[in-house]
């Protein structure tokens, strides 16, 4: 089922979401819609809150997709990365370890049409649990890894923007309070960005 994707400035958007104590059917269903709600909105990555839901789960999928939706070539992708099974479902998920700096140019389906550029971790491990409420670890870096930040982030009420200076992100937020989201153009929408540096949306 897909489900609505809030935006920016739905106040569920700005709130700490609770972590996971009952793994079954419900939660399974939620991950499956989640993850049908971020392939239809052409997205790499997709949190729980982002679809008003106030768990602690996130959904990704950073591989490459078919000509016309790539968003990421698979020579690009690191050894680190290929080695993450995906589609990628993190449950209760904290990071563990944090190494190295990054910059990407970010954009979120709850603030479509904006992007800025970012500084992650480049190296991170975090700590999650499956949909069978076991524990693992995944250890990654290139855009898994920037992915996994950007999602972790809605689980404590935090935008992309909000990393920004204040004077950036308070203009981004003016902006979108007072004029609303650009229109999308349809005939232009999944196609992959045909120079520069790739504007992925998590």
């Amino acid at each position: 089922m897909i489900m609505k994707i809030l935006t920016f400035p739905d106040p569920k958007l700005r709130e700490v979401s609770k972590p996971v104590t009952e793994f079954g059917p419900e939660l399974k269903k939620l991950s499956e819609d989640m993850i049908e709600t971020m392939y239809d909105a052409n997205g790499i990555g997709l949190a729980a809150p982002q679809v008003g839901e106030l768990v602690r789960m996130v959904v990704i999928d950073t591989r490459p997709k078919d000509d016309k939706g790539r968003r990421y070539k698979y020579e690009d992708m690191t050894d680190l990365e290929k080695a993450v099974p995906q589609p990628l479902i993190l449950i209760n998920p904290e990071i563990v370890k944090g190494e190295g700096k990054t910059t990407f140019d970010e954009g979120c389906l709850s603030i479509p049409g904006y992007y800025e550029t970012v500084e992650r971790y480049n190296y991170i491990e975090m700590k999650a649990f499956d949909l069978n409420g076991k524990e693992f670890i995944v250890k990654t870096d290139g855009l898994l890894a920037i992915c996994m930040q950007h999602e972790l982030d809605h689980l404590e009420g935090t935008l992309f923007v909000d990393h920004l200076s204040f004077v950036k992100g308070n203009k981004i937020k003016n902006q979108i309070k007072k004029y609303g989201y650009p229109v999308k153009d349809k005939d232009k929408e999944g196609d992959a960005p045909s120079s520069g540096k790739e504007k992925l949306e998590v």
